[in-house]
């Protein structure tokens, strides 16, 4: 019983390591599975189910599932420019698009600024999108430009 307590600990230590909701961390595990974990072997369960079946990266990448914090928004839009790059830079370049729709959402854009959103990122497609640039460069890109803009600003913090 203490190889599996131990094996489930070290499986566990990821969670841990970016836990924000409790000891066992935020994902399927905290949010859905143990909610109201209170006994240890709980949370270690919990911890568990977060850390090995891929669902707490995913809650921390799109701010589900327990993993909100106020960056949130922002982590989910760098992982969506970096999974939908070339579409992306497709449609910020005609200033519409589906993907560059999505991205809008993914950030938490209102209706009513998604007009100035879409043409930001259209009057600095150049800056954004370059021969050489990442999807870590695409989003310092479009966070500058956001914070240049009066009715973004309040997206990008």
């Amino acid at each position: 019983m203490k190889k599996v307590i131990a094996v489930a600990v070290l499986a566990a230590a990821p969670s841990f390591a970016m836990a924000a909701n409790g000891p066992a961390g935020c994902g399927l595990g905290t949010a859905v599975v143990f909610p109201d974990a209170n006994e240890w072997y709980e949370h270690v369960l919990a911890a568990t189910t977060n850390g090995t079946s891929g669902n707490q990266t995913f809650g921390m990448t799109s701010g589900t599932l327990g993993c909100e914090d106020a960056n949130g928004p922002l982590k989910a839009a760098a992982a969506f420019i970096n999974d939908n790059m070339d579409q992306l830079a497709a449609d910020s370049a005609r200033g519409q698009g589906e993907t560059l729709d999505a991205l809008a959402q993914v950030m938490g854009i209102e209706t009513a600024d998604q007009s100035a959103f879409r043409m930001t990122v259209q009057s600095n497609f150049d800056t954004m999108f370059t021969a050489e640039s990442t999807a870590n460069d695409v989003f310092r890109s479009l966070t500058t430009a956001m914070a240049q803009d009066a009715s973004l600003q309040k997206y990008v913090g």
